[in-house]
């Protein structure tokens, strides 16, 4: 789904202990685990390591309050070093090119109810050894491993060879000099690219925004001229590039069979399309991962992928080895493996474990000495027995589609025992919004008692076109329905009594809106956080930072995705949470920032006024600081405290 990925990126670019009433009947000396355990920033947000594996990089917020990149000498006693650290900015993705030299980019970071994104973003680079850093006025597009012929240092970067083609070229690093890369003319509007490992450009993605049209174009190994695989409106590629190998396979996804859910398999080229046989794919699930690259000259050594939990694939059978010994070494968990030269004898291997419950850690492999080093734990205040476990289902929405469901079980409500409920749609939409990995908000309710189903409705990727599409123009209406079919679902499967609230930021604050508006009869209170409340406004205001991403969503995505404003106003209306707010009567807890650009605070303040109006005025708080997500700890543990009151005083026994 090629053209989410390219949309986005034009888009955007102590201890607090809660009085409350407890949900659920509890032993009298059962404490709580405070808010913050779960909500305090993390200790690590990622971690790489260098080149040579001497040094870890990672990003972590500092001063509670910005995202700053550090340095551990692993060879050293010496904690991390603060390499960056901007007051009002934060530090959104790094990578390193040497052992003392990285670039970052720096932007703001909104956490959301989702994924971490960040918007605004500006390129640098970085001596670590000093911290001294530079602008880099070209957009990074591929960093190679240390290989023969090739300088120490050298980078590939974009350069805007006018207002819709990017170029690559070869940069410096350390000076930021550039240089011509010696490549035919690449094609109009060429927007991204993709390397082998040798830093050579075989794949280019164009990019019509005013026909909402984009083209593949391959530079075949030898080759002086581009040839082009395949033209498509932007909205269906037929296919999406993965990766390029060495040899010239050109690995790429294509939707396949009734649900069209994307396998992962290579392009044909004397066919001109993807081949019929697939390397991999997750029945169910869209292939949502990808290929590793050994070392230039290795070739492909595994495959990533993500279904109801992340899998690694390993083509090497000295990695496939190694996985299995950690795997027996720290069941139960995720072990993901990066490695620098992998499966060999001097192997240096950064091992991150994670579970639904337990938030990860990260531990350092030397193949030599055959030794474990633990380098980061994500949440040293998690205790992994105490939190929740999380079950994924596939049940029946009311049409017969399959409605994946993911369920995070309160720990403690013993077995058969149901519990009441939290709904919390996820935002987006158009996003895959459950993982099997740990997740703050989840797992706070979940220790207040409350079984949280957090349905992948309509509308949602990761599970297939048919899915994904499903969700066209269905805000409001189907997509609703999902929500309420799978909390119908808990109750007749005896996991969720009868009383359930409905809570969600964004799209999910929206969707929360809507629920209480169409199936009242079916929640006792509501939570919504930076919620879209006015969807006419919505698809014609994007809040966008590029004018061509805003025109594609304006002119294109939106009127297919939502509803044209034109033509299609009163049926938008119809499910403008701003426009019904007569029929929202129950309970309700709304929070906004005010610095909010995706979704300005008017949507909220509108709100409230229509609801005052209407006599049911809601709870009402705005967080100066914030924008579309809560960055700051005040931030996080007041709404904490205000969340839990509110569910605690509105989901108690009658």
């Amino acid at each position: 789904m090629d053209w989410r990925d390219w949309a986005q990126r034009c888009a955007w670019m102590g201890m607090l202990a809660i009085a409350a009433i407890s949900p659920v009947a509890r032993a009298a000396d059962k404490l709580l685990l405070p808010a913050e355990t779960f909500f305090k920033h993390p200790a690590a947000l990622d971690v790489k390591l260098s080149p040579s594996g001497r040094y870890l990089g990672m990003t972590r917020v500092v001063n509670n309050s910005r995202v700053a990149l550090l340095v551990v000498d692993l060879q050293s006693n010496e904690p991390a070093k603060v390499v960056v650290f901007f007051a009002r900015q934060d530090v959104i993705t790094f990578d390193w090119v040497t052992d003392e030299r990285m670039l970052f980019q720096v932007g703001l970071i909104e956490p959301a109810n989702g994924p971490t994104f960040g918007y605004l973003s500006r390129q640098y680079s970085v001596d670590v050894t000093t911290g001294k850093h530079t602008r880099v006025d070209r957009i990074p597009l591929f960093i190679p491993k240390p290989q023969p012929g090739l300088a120490a240092g050298q980078v590939v970067v974009g350069r805007y060879a006018s207002r819709r083609r990017i170029d690559p070229e070869w940069m410096d690093a350390a000076t930021g000099e550039t240089r011509a890369m010696p490549i035919p003319t690449p094609p109009p509007g060429a927007d991204r690219w993709w390397f082998d490992s040798k830093a050579q450009p075989r794949l280019t993605m164009s990019v019509d925004t005013s026909e909402a049209r984009g083209a593949y174009h391959w530079l075949a190994p030898g080759a002086n001229q581009w040839k082009e695989l395949a033209s498509f409106k932007l909205l269906s590629p037929p296919f999406a590039p993965v990766a390029v190998s060495d040899d010239g396979t050109l690995y790429v996804t294509e939707p396949r069979g009734p649900a069209r859910e994307d396998v992962l398999t290579t392009f044909d080229f004397e066919a001109g399309r993807p081949a019929a046989t697939s390397v991999i794919s997750a029945p169910g699930f869209d292939f949502a991962g990808g290929v590793l690259r050994g070392d230039p000259g290795q070739g492909v050594i595994g495959v990533t992928l993500h279904a109801d939990s992340e899998v690694t694939v390993w083509l090497d059978p000295a990695m496939k080895q190694f996985q299995q010994q950690v795997d027996v070494q720290w069941p139960g968990t995720i072990n993901r493996i990066v490695c620098r030269h992998c499966g060999k004898p001097d192997m240096l291997a950064l091992v991150h474990s994670y579970s639904d419950h337990d938030p990860g850690r990260y531990r350092l492999y030397r193949s030599e000495t055959r030794r474990w080093e633990t380098v980061s734990i994500t949440m040293p205040d998690v205790k992994p027995q105490q939190m929740a476990r999380v079950d994924f289902q596939r049940i029946k929405a009311r049409d017969g589609r399959d409605l994946p469901v993911w369920l995070t079980l309160p720990p403690d409500v013993a077995p058969g025992q149901p519990a009441p409920a939290v709904l919390l749609p996820h935002g987006g939409p158009w996003s895959r919004g459950g993982y099997w990995e740990w997740r703050a908000m989840s797992q706070f309710l979940a220790s207040r008692g409350y079984l949280v189903i957090e349905p992948e409705y309509r509308g949602s990727s990761g599970y297939g076109d048919a899915h994904f599409e499903a969700g066209f123009k269905q805000w409001g209406r189907a997509m609703q329905d999902d929500l309420a079919d799978a909390l119908l679902w808990a109750r007749q499967s005896g996991l969720a009594t009868d009383r359930a609230c409905l809570m969600g930021a964004g799209y999910g604050g929206y969707a929360t809106l809507m629920g209480l508006a169409r199936d009242a009869e079916l929640f006792r209170c509501g939570v919504a956080w930076l919620a879209i409340t006015d969807v006419m406004r919505y698809v014609e205001t994007p809040g966008f930072y590029s004018d061509d991403g805003s025109r594609f969503w304006r002119r294109h995505a939106f009127p297919a995705l939502v509803g044209d404003s034109k033509t299609e106003a009163d049926r938008l209306r119809e499910v403008s949470p701003v426009e019904q707010a007569s029929r929202i009567r129950a309970p309700l807890l709304l929070a906004y920032g005010e610095r909010d650009a995706q979704v300005p605070i008017d949507h909220g303040r509108r709100l409230r006024d229509a609801l005052t109006k209407a006599g049911h005025p809601p709870e009402y708080v705005e967080y100066e600081d914030e924008g579309h997500g809560w960055q700051y700890m005040k931030t996080r543990l007041d709404f904490a405290q205000r969340v839990e009151t509110f569910l605690a005083k509105h989901l108690q026994a009658p």
